[in-house]
């Protein structure tokens, strides 16, 4: 965030500033997203829904399952948040105590660790040492070390657009059965992989709590809304929660978010153009000598390894803000013990932003 707010505010003095920082899509909601809230807007419907979100939405989102993952999720299941963010809280305080031991991975999105442990559930952050994402061994590691509660990966994930793959994916979620961890599954990168069909992890025991968003594929971040797939025995407990944080999610967005489901034509082509986006990044950040740390196979970040390059990428961010107006995000926040390696880019902007912007970093570096 301090680099976004530097480069807002180089942008406010006219430099010409290009984000590869930012967690969000370039374009904006889908047109039929977008003439649904105005509708909204004129027929005067904005108030609250039901805590657990309205009826309709609910439906197309367990239709939106059968259609993309061939699974049965009944609207009785689902939970829709003001955004991830509310449903990350929501899970956290109807799954865990206080003192609870949750493991999550290392890199990973630092929310996840900040929201926990204002909760005081005892973060447990396995380092993944070179490997790709989160798995089944690592869990067994850290759980004979001290029992875990639970467990919160993504897939694919941020900051590395790491996948995990349908077979591990199966060894993972069964591992953690076996061994009485709960699970949190945040896919709301999904339906943004590049090599492989999605799978989510309903696929492989109904009794996970999946975290999804309108914000990634659907260009939805402002809008505030996503959703959750709860085991029935949490969906009473997160509603009377929900009830009293947030009473309901915003009606305006949810009644946009409907037609979501059926803007795929426009969001494939955005999703073209991350995939364009993504070969030209695969290709030159290793060029420019930022290795790459993880498979890029999905969401749209490139995680590189830095350390030919510097030792703190804070520093290097700063200057390269600086001195190129090009922003990236550095890794400490994804990795407290060795985010200082590695920087975090985002490939989420339009095709000539992107040549714009690695040209400029290649000047820099004298790699041009």
């Amino acid at each position: 965030m301090d680099i976004l707010a530097e480069a807002n505010r180089l942008k406010a003095i006219g430099r010409p500033v290009i984000s590869m920082a930012v967690g969000q899509p370039s374009d904006p909601a889908p047109t039929r997203v977008r003439e649904a809230a105005a509708r909204a807007l004129a027929d005067g419907r904005i108030g609250y829904t039901d805590a657990l979100g309205a009826a309709a939405l609910r439906e197309a989102i367990s239709e939106h399952y059968r259609e993309h993952y061939s699974l049965d999720v009944p609207p009785t299941r689902i939970a829709v948040t003001t955004g991830s963010s509310a449903a990350f809280n929501l899970a956290f305080l109807a799954m865990f105590d206080a003192g609870d031991r949750v493991a999550i991975a290392a890199p990973g999105y630092p929310a996840y660790r900040n929201i926990m442990a204002a909760l005081g559930i005892r973060v447990v952050e396995i380092e993944l040492e070179g490997a790709a994402h989160l798995d089944a061994r690592h869990l067994r590691a850290a759980h004979a070390e001290t029992p875990l509660r639970g467990v919160l990966f993504a897939s694919p994930a941020n900051p590395t657009g790491a996948v995990i793959g349908a077979g591990e994916l199966a060894d993972l979620v069964g591992t953690a059965g076996e061994l009485g961890i709960a699970v949190i599954s945040d896919e709301i990168y999904h339906r943004l992989a590049y090599a492989a069909p999605d799978v989510s992890a309903l696929a492989f025991d109904a009794d996970v709590t999946v975290i999804n968003s309108f914000s990634k594929y659907y260009c939805m971040t402002g809008w505030r809304i996503g959703w959750m797939v709860l085991p029935e025995r949490l969906v009473r407990q997160v509603e009377r929660i929900a009830q009293s944080l947030y009473i309901s999610p915003p009606e305006l967005s949810q009644l946009a978010a409907i037609e979501a489901f059926a803007a795929t034509g426009e969001l494939e082509a955005v999703k073209a153009r991350y995939a364009a986006n993504r070969r030209l990044l695969m290709q030159r950040l290793p060029e420019l000598g930022f290795a790459l740390a993880a498979p890029m196979d999905g969401a749209f970040y490139a995680f590189c390894d830095v350390s030919r390059l510097t030792n703190d990428s804070m520093k290097f961010a700063r200057r390269l803000l600086a001195e190129t107006s090009v922003a990236a995000t550095p890794g400490r926040d994804f990795d407290p013990h060795a985010g200082h390696r590695f920087m975090r880019f985002s490939y989420a902007g339009s095709f000539a932003d992107m040549q714009t912007a690695l040209e400029r970093i290649g000047s820099w570096l004298g790699r041009p």
